[in-house]
Parts: C-alpha cells; sequence; structure tokens
C-alpha cells in the first residue's frame, strides 16, 4: 500500500503506485500519476494534468503542475511531465505549459535545488543541476549535463547546450553554446568546462578536439558561418565537435561569443 500520511488530501482522480509514500498535509490533485519509489514530503502541492516518473525525492513546499505565470494563459489543458529520479528540493515551482507547446518537461536524475523556477513551456534535460534560485523563462531550453549556477536569471526562449557551467548570479539573454563556461550580467564566455568533461569521461582526443573548435569559434575572429564552415571540414568525424554545429545552427537568439 501507498504510505499516505492522514493529512494529505489527494483528489479521486490520481494514479498512485503503491510504493509511494506522501508526507503531511500534502495536495494532490486531478489528474496527478505519481511512480514507482517516489517519496513526497510534507506541504507539497501537486496539480494538474501532471505526470511524474519513478524514485524522485520531492521537498517540502514544492508547487508543481500549478498554473504558468503568463497574462496570455487562459486555463488550457496543459501538462508537466517530469522522469525518474530527480531531486526536487524546498520550494521548487514547476509551472504547467500553455498552448505554446502544451508542456512542461523535466528528465530524469537532476538536482533542482531550493527555490529554482522552471517556468510554463520549457525543457529540462538529464543530469542538470539547478543551484539555489535559479530562474527559467518560459520556454527556456536546458540541454543534458549542464549547471545552472545559484541566482541566475535566464530569458524567455533561450538554450543552453550540454556540459556547460553557468557562474552564480549571471544574466543569460542568448544561447550558449555546449561545453563552455559562462558567466556575468550580461554573461560572457569564459572557456571549456574541462573538469566537468574529464569528470564525465571524455577521452584526452575528445577534449582536445573540443578545444581546437572552441578556438576556431570563440577565438579566431572569423565570422560565425565561416567559423562552422571550417568546424565541418576539420571534423568531419568528430561527433562531439558537431554538437558545436547543430547547436550553432539552431539557434534562434544568437550565441554568446
Amino acid at each position: 500500500m501507498s504510505k499516505i500520511h492522514n493529512t494529505a488530501i489527494i483528489s479521486k482522480n490520481v494514479i498512485i503506485d503503491a510504493e509511494v509514500e506522501i508526507g503531511a498535509y500534502s495536495v494532490i490533485g486531478e489528474n496527478v500519476k505519481i511512480g514507482k519509489g517516489t517519496k513526497i514530503k510534507s506541504h507539497v502541492i501537486i496539480e494538474g494534468d501532471t505526470t511524474i516518473g519513478e524514485g524522485n525525492i520531492i521537498y517540502s513546499f514544492a508547487a508543481i503542475g500549478t498554473d504558468p505565470q503568463d497574462l496570455k494563459y487562459a486555463g488550457e489543458d496543459t501538462k508537466v511531465i517530469i522522469g525518474n529520479n530527480n531531486k526536487i528540493r524546498e520550494y521548487v515551482t514547476i509551472n504547467k505549459g500553455t498552448i505554446a507547446s502544451g508542456k512542461t518537461i523535466v528528465g530524469n536524475d537532476n538536482l533542482l535545488m531550493a527555490y529554482s523556477h522552471i517556468a510554463h513551456d520549457c525543457i529540462v534535460g538529464s543530469h542538470c543541476i539547478l543551484a539555489n534560485a535559479a530562474t527559467l523563462g518560459g520556454h527556456a531550453e536546458i540541454d543534458d549535463w549542464a549547471i545552472i549556477g545559484g541566482l541566475t536569471g535566464i530569458h524567455q526562449f533561450v538554450k543552453i547546450g550540454a556540459h556547460v557551467m553557468v557562474g552564480g548570479g549571471s544574466a543569460l539573454k542568448q544561447d550558449v553554446m555546449p561545453y563552455v563556461i559562462v558567466d556575468g550580467n550580461d554573461a560572457k564566455v569564459r572557456g571549456i568546462n574541462s573538469i566537468g568533461l574529464q569528470r564525465r569521461g571524455f577521452t584526452k582526443e575528445e577534449l582536445q578536439n573540443i578545444k581546437k573548435a572552441y578556438k576556431i569559434i570563440f577565438r579566431s575572429k572569423l565570422k560565425m558561418d565561416d567559423a562552422l564552415e571550417k568546424l565541418k571540414y576539420e571534423f568531419a568525424e568528430d561527433e562531439k565537435v558537431k554538437l558545436f554545429i547543430e547547436f550553432a545552427e539552431k539557434s534562434e537568439r544568437g550565441v554568446y561569443r
């Protein structure tokens, strides 16, 4: 049987696995689905069409599936989808989507520290860290293994590439290429996230090629189109370097250089 505290308020139209734990005074609204082994501490609010996977831990006073902070939102039936093995700390807020995409998505194995905010229509990948009070504006996208420092504000529609490290207290208005370290208000690119890449098992050759590609993009003074053509020629078979190319070609806001 699910371990549900007798003060918790659980709506009738929910799907909760038998191994879910729900603490005192938590409120679980209509249409919520919670997977095996997820633990919900006291005073948590989960609303709307929200699906939460397995093995998550959600700490006190988090609010998930709540309405978007968007004046255009008119009560549309939208979703929050959260994967497995996430740690969602105190006072985290995750808003559901708007009609624009219909959903807000969080992947697997993320750490969302206290007071961090994921706005409507955001996509957060897997293995990411949002430090205390990191804030994502609507439609922002965070790729896998990114780390967002505390008190950082990310503008609407900004995309953060994989393996990026964002320093605390930063403000981001443009997209951030994969593998780099950025910080500041307005943010500046500081270098390659070498230590992070080493910890994730990148080989010496992969790191060398990423560093060479970085110099072409950020230090050669080539126009972006010319830099990307040079990467395509010199690293045609390197999948890691291709991530630079693909990210830049898809960017709509422009990238920090």
